[in-house]
């Protein structure tokens, strides 16, 4: 008889802890995908957790003019709607800014020279004066509404029909795939000549590029831009082209690549590279036929998180490729359609989730590498 296997507190503890992080991380982007289908005006004055309850609106708005009057009696009346929601229901009003919600719904409010005004639940005004109208414009209205929840992909219309936008996303694949598949092709081989490679300086070497792991992004990009432009003016190239951002992401995610790539090759067994040494095979062999193929779900790790970046990145592109329409990529692009003041930030919450279309395929069609590559030599 086989005994039942019983799980230790800690493996609870660990499971529990897992779970709790996996919600953590989850809640936000939960948050931002709620926030993205509400309506705007709901958006504005409530959080994402209140997205399935009714929400209370302060609103001014202006009746109609004088024009749509009509005499009622010995009264000149105005009447009209304030709700473009139907389900929606008005609870109090006002008709000065000092108390805007100083009357009920469906109360009679008396206002000046024995004008009167009546806001119903429903919407329904009405203005009545015992002169004629006068002026151009219609008298302000305050009220404060319980508007239902609405859910509406008009932040994503409006975002998708942004002039540009399809400019800017193929400008994004075209700076980021060249910017992820170069590092990664420079990094491989000079991860394999610092792990199996014996030369002098290879210490110095590795401790360099531990060493440019530290340097921060922005303290190199004065320098880096001004060794560019010297180079591209000695040769005759412009400034603002593709060529320089993609060098400009192959020298920033170089250290980290070969940082990576360097100990994963390391871990490999050094029997398999040495039988092949024996057999008359030269290190371009042994790389191309033995360690590309070992380490490639490394590779497909670090493809993943270098693709991410470049693909986010502001700061790099609007340096290098400055803002114009030709090269502006899609987060530039989405921060012009946000505004410099960040205006209609609620487009910011559908922008977030168009721009993770892509990321969102590389990632799930690259997972099981990178899963390969977090669990390779824990196994032996």
């Amino acid at each position: 008889m086989i005994a039942s296997s019983k799980r230790s507190p800690l493996t609870y503890l660990v499971h529990a802890t897992v779970l709790f992080l996996v919600v953590i991380w989850t809640i936000p982007t939960a948050g931002l995908f709620i926030s993205s289908i509400r309506d705007k005006d709901q958006l504005s004055v409530s959080g994402w957790w209140t997205a399935l309850s009714t929400s209370e609106q302060r609103i001014v708005d202006r009746a109609n003019g004088p024009s749509a009057q009509a005499q009622e009696g010995d009264l000149f009346v105005i009447r009209g709607n304030l709700l473009t929601n139907s389900s929606a229901k008005v609870t109090k009003f006002g008709f000065s800014s000092l108390e805007p919600e100083a009357f009920s719904a469906g109360d009679l409010a008396e206002m000046r020279k024995g004008q009167t005004l009546q806001v119903m639940p429903n919407g329904d005004y009405a203005l009545s004066s015992p002169t004629e109208w006068k002026g151009s414009r219609g008298q302000r209205i305050f009220y404060t509404a319980e508007v239902p929840p609405r859910f509406t992909l008009d932040n994503y219309r409006e975002v998708l029909s942004a002039e540009g936008l399809g400019q800017s996303f193929l400008n994004s694949l075209t700076v980021t795939i060249p910017a992820t598949i170069i590092p990664i092709l420079v990094a491989a081989f000079a991860a394999y000549a610092l792990a199996w490679m014996r030369f002098p300086g290879r210490a110095l070497l590795v401790a360099a590029v531990v060493g440019l792991l530290v340097v921060p992004l922005q303290m190199s990009l004065i320098p880096l831009l001004k060794s560019y432009n010297l180079i591209g003016e000695f040769f005759g190239v412009g400034s603002k082209t593709y060529v320089g951002i993609w060098l400009a992401h192959t020298g920033f995610g170089l250290p980290l690549a070969i940082y990576l790539l360097r100990n994963y090759i390391a871990g490999l067994p050094g029997e398999i590279i040495e039988s092949a040494r024996v057999d008359g095979a030269s290190d371009f062999d042994i790389f191309r036929k033995i360690i590309l193929p070992l380490s490639f779900p490394a590779l497909a790790s670090f493809a993943i998180f270098q693709f991410l970046w470049v693909w986010n990145d502001l700061l790099i592109a609007m340096v290098f490729l400055g803002n114009n329409e030709e090269h502006l990529v899609l987060t530039g692009q989405l921060r012009e359609l946000l505004g410099s003041r960040g205006g209609n930030w609620e487009i910011l919450t559908a922008s977030a989730f168009i721009t993770i279309i892509v990321p969102l395929c590389v990632f799930f069609s690259l997972q099981r590498y990178l899963v390969r590559g977090l669990l390779a030599g824990s196994v032996k």
